[in-house]
């Protein structure tokens, strides 16, 4: 194969998973007013799971209230945030939450809603450890966002230990 056909096989291909990624992103947005849409709340709570892991309550009905709170909280921090931010993360979300997005972005074959801790967390691994910026970015929007409203609560603080910042 030439190398002219080779570059033109690349950017038909990018051509084609942009149309079709944006597609996916109007017709299906992942955040909606300023809070998660349903596809995007089942990303973010399988991401939860594999990267709260181990900081979760181990009982399984505590587990589940502490997602939900911390599903509240990122809804919450979503909604302060700057029109285009919340665009982009919208992108980002929708994307994942359909079945071809998260097989391309993260190789996932699971559904989020059927995925086991250990497949999100290898999911996020290969997101996390490819050369590619796109992955890479969203990596670390997931993982920060994840973080941030999770440790973001007080009663977070006591389970790890941490007595909160020191009275000045």
């Amino acid at each position: 194969m030439q190398r002219r056909t080779l570059l033109k096989l690349g950017i038909g291909a990018t051509v084609v998973f942009a149309v079709a990624g944006g597609g996916v992103a109007l017709l299906s947005p992942g955040v909606v007013g300023g809070r998660l849409a349903p596809g995007a709340r089942a990303v973010m709570h399988a991401v939860a799971r594999a990267v709260l892991d181990g900081a979760l309550p181990s009982a399984i009905p505590a587990q589940d209230r502490a997602i939900q709170a911390h599903l509240e909280r990122l809804d919450a921090a979503i909604g302060a945030f700057p029109a285009a931010t919340q665009a982009e993360l919208s992108q980002l979300l929708s994307l994942l939450a359909s079945a071809p997005g998260r097989l391309a972005l993260t190789g996932l074959r699971t559904a989020w809603t059927q995925a086991s801790v250990a497949e999100v967390q290898q999911a996020l691994q290969a997101l996390r450890t490819s050369s590619l910026n796109l992955k890479l970015q969203a990596y670390h929007a997931l993982r920060d966002l994840t973080n941030a409203a999770y440790f973001s609560d007080e009663s977070a603080w006591l389970s790890m230990g941490y007595p909160g910042p020191t009275p000045v």
